[in-house]
């Protein structure tokens, strides 16, 4: 099983993929799950491994998720009797459809390196390259005519200004520094990708004739209002090691106050057709249910309720009206 963990892990970080390791850390009979046992959850929510069933499951799957969302680890603390302590990076649900016991598993995200996609070869586009290297980024670099020893070291190389090979995400950014070599080509491929980010390397006369070029070949302007141009912060910079330092800070600002910072929100449309788990918090105990298999289901008053065990629906069933004023409050 520890191969077979590893080996998991190793290819979701090959493909790029966020996931999240989970590890039971502390245990206290009859809970299922062992000091020991370990699992990963990928971008879908599935398991590969073994931390607990049932509620159990559902718990960490959740939880997993929000750890990639957010990029920070958390203790999960799972029993009947709980501290409430309110710590942070602390999550603890009360279960109160299992017997005596307790499970404290710890979950630690796993992401992609940042992706950065750099067009032209330029003295800056190098400078730029090589600086995203060091700062730990994976590097595509496209141009026509490019080598693989056009820049010291990147990740993948697209020799044609074209991005339909290059999978991009909503963590990505685009840098175009083109400089005058089909520039509004590289842009247009550039707008057509899904990123954080997209930066024109400009004077700000020639970035405005280019947006307007844009426009009137009927890119949506609100895309073209996107763009960032001049790419990178004011620091005066002169050089194209300056000018590439002031456009991966720029970077650097903008991931990190975007929505889907971590690379996660990039798998919804996906995870949603895969029947990625989508939550429903049980009114009775408070635990998250997938809806997608559910132990059970009650129609009241047009609302689908969701269950994890027998017991929480029998109490729900006792005094319905008790759990949805609490669930809505």
């Amino acid at each position: 099983m520890l191969e077979v963990f590893l080996e998991k892990g190793q290819e979701l970080r090959k493909r790029n993929e966020p996931f999240a390791i989970a590890v039971v850390v502390r245990r206290e009979a009859p809970s299922s799950g062992k000091t020991g046992d370990k699992a990963i959850i990928n971008k879908f929510g599935e398991i590969i491994g073994w931390v607990g069933g049932g509620c159990v499951r559902a718990i960490i799957i959740k939880e997993a998720e929000d750890a990639m969302k957010s990029g920070k680890a958390r203790l999960v603390r799972i029993g009947k009797t709980l501290n409430h302590s309110q710590q942070e990076g602390v999550m603890e649900y009360k279960m109160t459809c299992q017997s005596e016991g307790l499970v404290e598993v710890f979950i630690e995200p796993v992401l992609p390196p940042p992706h950065i996609v750099v067009m032209g070869k330029t003295a800056i586009a190098k400078a730029l390259v090589k600086l995203a290297k060091i700062s730990g980024f994976r590097v595509t670099a496209v141009a026509p005519d490019i080598k693989p020893d056009t820049f010291d070291k990147v990740d993948e190389l697209i020799t044609q200004y074209n991005l339909k090979q290059v999978n991009t995400t909503a963590a990505s950014s685009i840098v175009v520094a083109t400089q005058g070599d089909q520039d509004e080509t590289a842009l247009q491929e550039a707008l057509g990708k899904t990123s954080c980010y997209v930066g024109f390397v400009s004077s700000k006369k020639k970035g405005s004739k280019v947006m307007d070029y844009l426009k009137d070949a009927g890119v949506d302007p609100a895309r073209v209002a996107a763009v960032k141009s001049p790419a990178g912060i004011d620091i005066n910079a002169k050089s194209p090691e300056e000018v590439a330092i002031s456009i991966l800070a720029e970077i650097i600002q903008v991931k990190s106050q975007a929505p889907g910072a971590s690379g996660f929100t990039m798998f919804d449309t996906t995870r949603e057709e895969a029947g990625k788990p989508k939550f429903y918090i049980n009114p009775v105990c408070g635990v998250p249910v997938d809806i997608n298999s559910p132990k059970h289901v009650i129609d009241y008053k047009g609302e689908k309720v969701y269950f994890c065990c027998d017991g929480c629906k029998v109490k729900f069933e006792q005094d319905p009206e008790k759990y949805m004023h609490k669930a809505k409050a």
